[in-house]
């Protein structure tokens, strides 16, 4: 069983950085396809950052130039750099990985950007 832990979550100023991270645990994380998502109640989950097995990235129209997802497989963490926050980046972030068609996430973290 994949268990991922979310962290780096809180609240923010416009303008301003965060970077969360994704730590996983019971399994290696660095063949396997990683991502980021967000969700706002009442809105549909939207896809912030992907990465996949072999390291290719993708991102959301909506963060592109202002956010980055990285890997570090020796602490088997996944990370989102996240800068120049909105506040309509505030969002739930949770982190997925996919093993053997499975997905799995975390238990996700807020972030609230707001002066």
């Amino acid at each position: 069983q994949v268990h991922l832990v979310e962290s780096g979550g809180g609240l923010v100023q416009p303008g301003g950085s965060l970077r969360l991270s994704c730590a996983a645990s019971r399994t290696s994380i660095d063949i396997y396809p990683v991502a980021w998502y967000r969700q706002v109640p009442g809105k549909e989950r939207e896809l912030v950052a992907a990465m996949s097995g072999d390291g290719i990235t993708d991102y959301g129209d909506s963060v592109k130039g202002r956010f980055t997802i990285s890997r570090d497989n020796a602490k088997n963490t996944v990370y989102l750099q996240m800068n120049s926050l909105k506040p309509e980046d505030t969002a739930f972030y949770y982190c997925n990985m996919r093993k053997w068609n499975v997905n799995y996430r975390g238990q996700g973290t807020q972030v609230t950007v707001s002066s």
